[in-house]
């Protein structure tokens, strides 16, 4: 708990990982397996972007604004759905594991994506397909950075995952009728409102990566493809 979070003995308390990674990325490896304290831990973080840690005659603040990213196999083995090397005890050796992860922590990531077997590249074409593609994305996001820093100018926030209140009804809202898409979604699959809106701020980068000043259907739609609703 101390190195993902701080703390430490007496008046020696120091940043844990969490800080470590303020204004960069946070990547949790097999994510089930981390003790599910610690993964609880990280709730209060992720909302505010800093973290307050207590002691007897004091509290410390350390910021935290990081972006956490995580990974995790379906099931223990790693091979759920697999006919030919999925245990004997699949499909619930699957829902146990995954259960692991509790749900406000499964609501705290904005995008869901599950990962197909990899396909290994070979020839030289290929790779520089991919290289360009990749520099094509940089540039994107490039771009959609800059589009938030000056939307955002003379406020106290730089991008859209920092989006809240009124701020987040005037700039991520839809202009379409795609808000009926978002409210049936949400009657659906029971999103909370922590989900609803960041959904919006994922539509609102969405429409960003695109150039498009307001936010429509499609970029809801797309940004609700992102979050697995099954995730169990």
């Amino acid at each position: 708990m101390a190195a993902m979070v701080g703390g430490g003995v007496g008046k020696k308390v120091k940043p844990g990982e969490i800080s470590l990674a303020h204004n960069g990325v946070l990547f949790l490896d097999e994510l089930p397996e981390f003790p599910q304290n610690v993964v609880e831990s990280l709730r209060q973080p992720i909302e505010t972007g800093e973290v307050l840690i207590s002691r007897a005659n004091s509290h410390i603040k350390f910021p935290a604004n990081f972006q956490l990213i995580a990974a995790m196999n379906p099931c223990k083995c790693g091979y759920l759905g697999d006919p030919y090397k999925a245990c004997a005890r699949a499909p619930k050796c699957g829902s146990d594991y995954q259960m692991k992860i509790s749900g406000p922590i499964i609501d705290r990531f904005d995008l869901h994506i599950e990962v197909a077997g990899s396909n290994l590249y070979n020839s030289d074409e290929e790779k520089e397909d991919i290289s360009g593609s990749t520099a094509n994305i940089a540039m994107m996001v490039e771009n959609a950075r800059n589009i938030q820093q000056m939307r955002y100018d003379g406020y106290d926030i730089r991008t859209n995952n920092r989006l809240d209140g009124q701020l987040l009804i005037e700039y991520a809202m839809p202009v379409d009728n795609s808000r009926e898409l978002l409210n049936e979604a949400a009657t659906k699959f029971r999103l909370s409102m922590r989900a609803y809106n960041r959904v919006l701020r994922v539509a609102r980068t969405i429409a960003d990566l695109e150039e498009s000043k307001n936010v429509y259907r499609i970029h809801i739609a797309e940004a609700l493809s992102y979050r697995k609703m099954d995730f169990r």
